[in-house]
């Protein structure tokens, strides 16, 4: 990785308040040192690591990427009720998922109509609208 991207990425934790360490700051820098929007598994992320040659331990990255979650750096996209993605895109938008080869991909938002969405129970109120549209391709 450049000096470029360990830059971006320290930056990119120093906005949300989180203390630049080693690992933080490493994978800071794979996930938006080119300035690019990723979703990745906390295995993905892993997997770039090591091939970047850096030591990073998988509960490390787990830890870390619900840090960032949790600062708002980025948000979790559950999909079959435990594969979960992890997007450095916060604003909200839809998703496609890819059954087939099991990734995940921004769907275009203006596209996106919610007429109405049901009350919310008593005493609740609704916090998010997640909208993941699953593909598979056509034989």
């Amino acid at each position: 990785m450049t000096s470029a991207q360990h830059n971006v990425g320290t930056s990119w934790l120093a906005k949300a308040g989180l203390r630049p360490t080693r690992q933080r700051v490493t994978l800071a820098a794979l996930l938006i040192g080119d300035g690019q929007h990723r979703h990745v598994t906390a295995e993905s992320l892993f997997e770039a690591a090591k091939s970047h040659g850096e030591a990073v331990s998988l509960a490390t990255v787990y830890n870390t990427l619900r840090a960032f979650c949790d600062v708002g750096l980025m948000q979790e996209v559950t999909v079959d009720g435990s594969k979960s993605y992890f997007d450095t895109n916060t604003h909200d938008h839809p998703h496609f998922y890819w059954e087939d080869d099991a990734t995940l991909t921004d769907a275009p938002s203006e596209e996106l109509v919610i007429a109405r969405l049901p009350d919310a129970p008593e005493g609740a109120e609704i916090a998010s609208v997640d909208v993941v549209i699953r593909l598979r391709r056509k034989s």
